[in-house]
């Protein structure tokens, strides 16, 4: 089953511009997702898709591969179908955040290992327990909640499940890596947004609403996006402690 990873990155951003090439320990960011990306087993090849040429000379220059897309696109899932339509040869693509700077492959190789197991499946993605307070209040922190099955029952950014019967049910939060099949991905940008998806502001939520099953694998992983300065300098001492032990 070929697969390949695609991380899509904007230049801009309006918490932390310029945020892809933003160092971490003398390596720009989107090389360093790109490096532990591309340590997955279970893919042929790791591409960056961007709008920015200068993220296509940082990716070469460190030894990637980078394809420039259209500036236009509102999503990272249509730049994402634009570079699956050049593969027609694929049948799963994982998608991985540029600014997942530890980013675990073996979380890669898991995801499309869900699809060999499962003809049907279409989508998948990545939850990690909450357990601090704070977190689960927060907004910028997706919730989801799962059947028995492990597959996606909702996503939201309000605290879900509602805590009634406190220690009855654990709290998940979802993480932005994706896996689907090609011809899904192809599908799924063309779909119109749905209610719930602009109500939550949540794309994922397109997919359920139209039918469709999101198998969630839950991950002990350490998840550290980068949306701040702060974010920056935890993701920078982590990789000095890395570097030295």
């Amino acid at each position: 089953m070929k697969s390949i990873c695609v991380i899509p990155a904007r230049y801009s951003s309006t918490r932390l511009p310029g945020k892809p090439l933003k160092d971490i320990c003398g390596v720009p960011m989107i090389c360093r997702v790109w490096e532990r990306a591309s340590r997955a087993e279970s893919v042929s090849e790791v591409i960056v898709a961007t709008d920015d040429a200068r993220i296509v000379q940082a990716v070469e220059s460190h030894g990637g591969r980078a394809m420039m897309t259209r500036a236009d696109h509102k999503t990272g899932t249509d730049r994402l179908a634009e570079v699956a339509e050049q593969f027609p040869d694929v049948e799963v693509i994982v998608n991985v955040q540029g600014d997942e700077p530890l980013i675990e492959p073996s979380l890669i190789d898991a995801l499309i290992s869900e699809f060999a197991k499962d003809n049907a499946l279409q989508m998948a993605t990545v939850a990690t327990e909450l357990q601090d307070a704070d977190e689960m209040t927060n907004p910028n922190n997706v919730k989801v909640v799962v059947d028995r099955y492990n597959d996606a029952l909702y996503f939201s950014r309000s605290l879900i499940p509602y805590p009634r019967n406190a220690g009855k049910s654990q709290t998940f939060k979802h993480i932005g890596i994706y896996a689907y099949r090609r011809q899904f991905l192809l599908d799924y940008a063309k779909m119109e947004p749905t209610p719930l998806e602009q109500a939550e502001s949540l794309e994922q939520l397109r997919a359920l609403e139209n039918g469709f099953k999101i198998r969630v694998i839950k991950s002990s992983c350490r998840f550290v996006g980068v949306d701040t300065e702060e974010d920056l300098r935890l993701v920078n001492e982590i990789y000095r402690q890395e570097a030295s032990s």
